[in-house]
């Protein structure tokens, strides 16, 4: 391959990240692949090309979202923050950790708030959630684990007050070592209360900040 084409490779590859970000900010789409492929048809690429990365993307979405986001985006991510944290002392018996968008800071008002749970007995989450009186749906989701099997997580979710909340069940030793991130497959990030909390307090103190009408 020539310097020429593979400067052009390269170039139509930040374009689908851009626009796959776009994608994902403004319209809802959660999946990355999907957003990958959508925005590729809108540049007009062939899918030879080499789509980006995950990473690519959501590098892209950081970029797009400290742009463009502003302070509406900071205030959703605020709430989806201040949500998760009351979700997580709800349950804490089964020792909730944030995981995802909403810890990462790429989330908006889109997102899902992720919890993983931790529970010895696959039943115990159902029995809370019925004994609470809290109305849930099931979902399974198949991903790829580290070692490159498949792996099936059972998910329960909840919704209210316009937000969603996703509790991903961790039953036994897999517990112990956090799923693949769906951006770069390495373990995912999570996060206990005390530092959701702690990031809460600090998106709070950073809004205020900027709607002052001069920084000192």
């Amino acid at each position: 391959m020539s310097d020429r084409q593979a400067a052009r490779n390269s170039r139509i590859r930040q374009e689908i990240a851009a626009e796959a970000a776009r994608i994902m900010a403004t319209e809802g789409q959660r999946s990355y692949l999907t957003a990958k492929e959508k925005a590729a048809r809108r540049v007009g690429a062939s899918s030879r090309t080499g789509l980006p990365s995950n990473s690519e993307v959501e590098q892209a979405l950081r970029e797009w979202q400290s742009l463009y986001g502003g302070v509406e985006h900071s205030q959703a991510l605020l709430e989806l923050r201040a949500a998760a944290a009351s979700a997580m002392r709800l349950f804490a018996p089964f020792r909730p950790r944030l995981v995802g968008p909403v810890l990462e800071g790429t989330a908006d008002e889109h997102s899902r708030i992720s919890l993983h749970v931790f529970a010895d007995d696959p039943d115990a989450l159902i029995h809370f959630l019925m004994e609470h009186n809290l109305p849930f749906s099931q979902e399974t989701r198949r991903i790829r684990w580290h070692d490159g099997s498949g792996r099936d997580l059972e998910i329960m979710v909840l919704e209210g007050g316009g937000q969603a909340v996703e509790l991903i069940q961790m039953i036994g030793p897999d517990a112990r070592q956090a799923p693949p991130s769906p951006v770069d497959g390495r373990p995912q990030r999570r996060a206990g209360l005390a530092q959701v909390e702690a990031m809460v307090a600090d998106d709070s103190a950073s809004i205020h900040a900027d709607e002052l009408p001069f920084k000192v």
